[in-house]
């Protein structure tokens, strides 16, 4: 029986092995030359050293593809490629180019194919591309810590003030919460959108995006489920949501520190000098929203210091991320896994709420929550207007 049911497993996969063959081998029917080779050429990354470019190319197109001109602000230029200038699929290489560019200025370069297919990549304003060195490590770090552990702490000082709330102030602090963080959702995630995009068309990242976020926020809730089940409990310790709280929010920093990282690697140094001003005030709202759940405790100093660090520590290694290492794809899955995490936290809080005021016979959407919910999204867009551009 076991054999049987085997085989009626394997026969469609059969089936399927000899069809795709026969197409592969005879063609899809339609006996047709193509108008033009199919070559897609990614430009990764520009580099500007002192003597030129160098960028950071990869195949991703069905065909081996061989570069054999360069053209640099309409003159053909020479160039060097390492390892070689024939690419087969998703082979990697380096071009360079010794270029006298100048400070400040844009610049285009044209990659051209032996078969004549136009890869363009520009460069906005030319200036050198930051190395790595200790110095830069710390300048990088000490950015990091200003975008996210300072205006994290800043918001964890209101605790005070919201610890002499009454119950229905409280949850209605939860509730501004739940807006703060479904703005974050929505942010983190369409943040994943724009750098996935620029991921190579092959690596689909924008469906890295979605997969990540998904994953992450499935992956939490059976965590979740495990530990309360191990450690026969139903719910949450406010500890525990503010925990949750800040490993989400740190994974949504970690994103804004890759976008002031990269601004200045591409040498845009204003854009970052605003950036940092902009999500220090966005931030500073995070900060009441990790405190919000243990408005009920007692907690310890040391605890509102290990919240700040899970919190804010993630902007200062995306802030090196985008800097040095930064690549489209790793972005989207790291943005992904934020905004499922921002996501899971949204769920842990609301069913909270919604118990509570179950408990207690109340309407979970009163009008203090819903006040409360409306004044945390308004306060993320309108600090969101320091950040976006």
């Amino acid at each position: 029986m076991k054999l049987k049911w085997l085989i009626t497993g394997l026969i469609p996969l059969v089936l399927l092995i000899l069809v795709l063959g026969w197409v592969f081998k005879n063609g899809a029917g339609v006996e047709r030359d193509p108008a033009a080779p199919i070559e897609v050429l990614n430009v990764e990354q520009i580099k500007i050293a002192p003597s030129g470019f160098e960028l950071d190319v990869s195949n991703t197109g069905p065909e081996t593809l061989t570069i054999s001109q360069v053209i640099v602000d309409d003159s053909v230029w020479t160039f060097s490629m390492t390892p070689d200038s024939k690419l087969k699929r998703f082979d990697d290489a380096k071009v360079t180019i010794n270029y006298p560019w100048v400070e400040g200025d844009p610049h285009t370069i044209l990659l051209i194919s032996e078969n004549g297919i136009i890869t363009e990549a520009t460069i906005d304003a030319a200036t050198l591309t930051p190395e790595f060195s200790w110095d830069n490590v710390l300048n990088y770090g000490f950015i990091g810590f200003y975008v996210g552990i300072v205006p994290i702490t800043l918001g964890l000082l209101w605790y005070p003030f919201m610890k002499r709330m009454k119950k229905r102030s409280i949850n209605a602090i939860l509730a501004l919460t739940v807006g703060l963080l479904l703005f974050l959702f929505f942010g983190t995630l369409f943040d994943g959108f724009e750098i996935g995009a620029e991921a190579p068309s092959v690596f689909q990242g924008n469906m890295v995006v979605i997969i990540s976020t998904v994953l992450s926020f499935l992956l939490l809730i059976g965590f979740d489920q495990y530990q309360q089940q191990r450690q026969k409990r139903n719910g949450y310790s406010p500890l525990g949501i503010a925990l949750l709280m800040a490993t989400g929010i740190g994974l949504h920093n970690f994103g804004e520190g890759l976008a002031i990282g990269s601004s200045f690697a591409l040498g845009e140094a204003a854009l970052g000098t605003f950036l940092i001003i902009g999500f220090t005030l966005h931030n500073i709202t995070e900060g009441i929203g990790i405190a919000a759940p243990l408005l009920k405790t007692k907690p310890k100093i040391s605890q509102f210091v290990l919240l700040g660090t899970i919190a804010g520590a993630p902007a200062i290694l995306g802030t090196w991320f985008g800097g040095f290492i930064f690549s489209p794809i790793w972005g989207a899955v790291f943005l992904g896994i934020g905004a499922g995490a921002i996501l899971q936290v949204i769920f842990v809080i609301s069913k909270m709420l919604m118990e509570d005021h179950k408990k207690n016979n109340e309407p979970f959407v009163s009008w203090m929550n819903f006040a409360g919910f409306t004044i945390g999204i308004l306060i993320m867009y309108f600090t969101a207007f320091f950040v976006k551009f």
